[in-house]
């Protein structure tokens, strides 16, 4: 064969790339996003020249950034969204403008034209949501204040690009007076109001039917429709594709199926997020660095001072604890993807010129490609110098103990009301639709998936939490589950509901020391009323009850030594315990009737 499907050799040449800079990348602690930019340029025309039109794949590699947004919308609830809005307006808003009149005011300095300077400080305002999301979701700190600070401001500012492009014409160098029709207005508010809808009263029924099915595969394809579908519905809308996923995906937090959704979701979005950031390394144009050095670096300074000006006075006004601002401002100093469709319409629109856009497409490339390289200072100089205070204030709030149950059983459902009557909410997880709906009319945190999947494990928080309860129907599945968590989370302590004996000593193999036997409780119970009845004697059956008690805790402690020693006597040995255990009980109820007779 003379001739590779251009498609698989096109993917090929990703994938190894991505490979081979990310592990190098990595070893030398730069971190993955810095791997894939570095495998954008090595592959793209300024490198091997591997790949030559950049353009098709650019297109697709921006699904990264709508997953990455997609899977965010996921773990913020309604509620826990609507509690931002002080931040989303207050913080947003002020960065957007602050940072429009820093940036334009420096370029207005330098003799540059008013309309120009305003033009490029739009772009310029704009963030990565990706470079800025990831490195921080890596860390750990979506969840801090500066966390959530950065995730309002980067919010704000995919919704701040629409009134930004509107205004485009109005700077238009042609002299044009804007046109704004009934369309270009009607067709956003339509594209909003079907994500609010058809989220909340469209999607959770589909899940629904389609978990009924057991057909793994259709709830992801499902999953994938989802976010795609929506995404084409916005940017046909003249909309942010990001802002219609994250909007999705916010209407879906509240959905037992969140977890699985996730799960499904997660690696399309690390390899879409991977292809996005090797996109924009391939993109960037060093020609124009060559032509115009001075220029290019220029801007990038200037984006830099006066971007991270604006961010620092913020965060003192927030009043963003200080172990956290270095971060929040490092994240949100350089440019963003969004600036490229930015600049780009405003060439389109006669609003820019050609060659001033290429310097500042080329400045918000570089200043992307930077960001990696300085989180990496960021975490080697500055997170060591705040790392004192910053464990001071852990220690002033503690966070409460994270528990996930798998099954939500008639034994799980016990442990779920115990858990919740003592202020304990646990993360629970069933892998049966109708019983999950039945559930969470009571009250019950319950979410659709199998647990015994690693991916699910992940996205329901098992690397953070404390404890995994396990309470599963099928034994095979415990045990499959257990293995899991203490290959995967070892420091994730197990509590378990056993079958019977032989389901014991296999978790116990594992390393699961706290279990307990399903009906072993309620057997000794029954055992000790049918005992009373038939003998009449309710101390006599309490004093039986107790000692079959202690017996089998020793039998059971017993039993496991052989079957760790000699399995095959464990059947006599297992005899020769019931056979004392009766001849016990047998004198300790002679001993009170010789008593009485005395």
């Amino acid at each position: 064969m003379e001739h590779g499907n251009p498609l698989l050799v096109q993917a090929a040449i990703y994938f190894a790339s991505a490979v081979i800079a990310v592990l190098i990348a990595q070893r030398l602690g730069l971190g993955s996003v810095a791997g894939y930019l570095l495998a954008g340029i090595a592959i793209g025309p300024w490198g091997l020249k591997v790949v030559g039109n950049i353009q098709d794949i650019r297109a697709f590699a921006e699904l990264g950034v709508v997953f990455l947004l997609f899977v965010i919308g996921l773990e913020l609830e309604p509620k826990r969204l609507w509690s931002m809005r002080g931040r989303l307006l207050g913080l947003g808003l002020s960065q957007v403008l602050g940072s429009i009149a820093a940036l334009a005011a420096l370029g207005w300095a330098f003799g540059i034209d008013a309309r120009v300077a305003i033009i490029g400080a739009m772009a310029l305002s704009l963030s990565s949501t990706a470079l800025a999301l990831q490195p921080l979701s890596e860390r750990g700190g979506l969840s801090s204040q500066g966390g959530q600070a950065t995730f309002a401001v980067l919010l704000f500012q995919d919704l701040a690009v629409i009134p930004m492009l509107a205004l485009l014409p109005l700077l238009g160098t042609a002299g044009k007076t804007a046109q704004v029709s009934w369309h270009d207005l009607a067709y956003p508010g339509v594209a909003v109001a079907a994500t609010l809808v058809l989220g909340h009263y469209l999607a959770r029924p589909i899940f629904r039917h389609i978990a009924r099915t057991k057909l793994r595969e259709i709830f992801t394809a499902f999953a994938l429709l989802l976010v795609l579908g929506i995404a084409l519905g916005y940017e046909a809308a003249g909309l942010s594709m990001a802002l219609g996923a994250f909007l999705a995906g916010v209407l879906l937090a509240e959905s037992e199926y969140r977890h699985e959704i996730e799960a499904a979701v997660e690696p399309f979005k690390g390899l879409l997020l991977g292809l996005f950031f090797i996109a924009v390394g391939m993109g960037v144009d060093f020609g124009v660095l060559l032509k115009a050095p001075l220029t290019v670096l220029g801007i990038i300074l200037g984006l830099f001072i006066g971007k991270a000006a604006v961010l620092w006075m913020l965060a003192r006004l927030a009043r963003i604890p200080a172990s956290e601002q270095p971060l929040f401002v490092l994240l949100l100093s350089q440019g963003g993807e969004f600036a490229f469709v930015l600049l780009g319409a405003g060439v389109a629109g006669a609003a820019l010129a050609n060659e001033t856009a290429q310097a500042l497409i080329l400045a918000v490339a570089l200043s992307m490609l930077a960001t990696p390289f300085v989180l990496v200072l960021h975490d080697r100089l500055l997170d060591r110098y705040f790392a004192g205070r910053a464990t001071r204030r852990a220690a002033e709030t503690p966070q409460p103990s994270k528990v996930i149950l798998a099954g939500l059983g008639r034994i799980g459902q016990v442990v779920a009301r115990l858990l919740n009557a003592s202020g304990y909410q646990p993360t629970v997880l069933d892998d049966d639709p109708d019983h999950v709906e039945e559930c969470r009319k009571f009250g019950f945190r319950v979410f659709y998936g199998d647990a015994t999947r690693l991916d699910l494990l992940h996205a329901a928080g098992a690397a953070s939490a404390r404890l995994l309860i396990i309470t599963l129907d099928d034994a095979a599945a415990t045990i499959k589950l257990a293995r899991i968590a203490k290959k995967h989370f070892p420091r994730l302590r197990i509590v378990a509901r056993v079958h019977d004996m032989q389901n014991l000593f296999e978790l116990r193999d594992i390393g699961v020391t706290i279990m307990e036997r399903e009906t072993w409780l309620s057997a000794l119970k029954l055992g000790e009323r049918a005992l009373a009845e038939v003998s009449g004697d309710h101390e006599l059956a309490a004093r039986a009850a107790e000692r079959f008690a202690e017996h089998d805790r020793e039998v059971v402690a017993k039993l496991y030594d052989v079957h760790c020693g000699a399995p095959d006597s464990l059947v006599d040995v297992s005899n020769q315990l019931r056979d004392q255990l009766a001849r016990t009980l047998q004198a300790e109820a002679v001993q009170p009737r010789l008593g009485k007779s005395d």
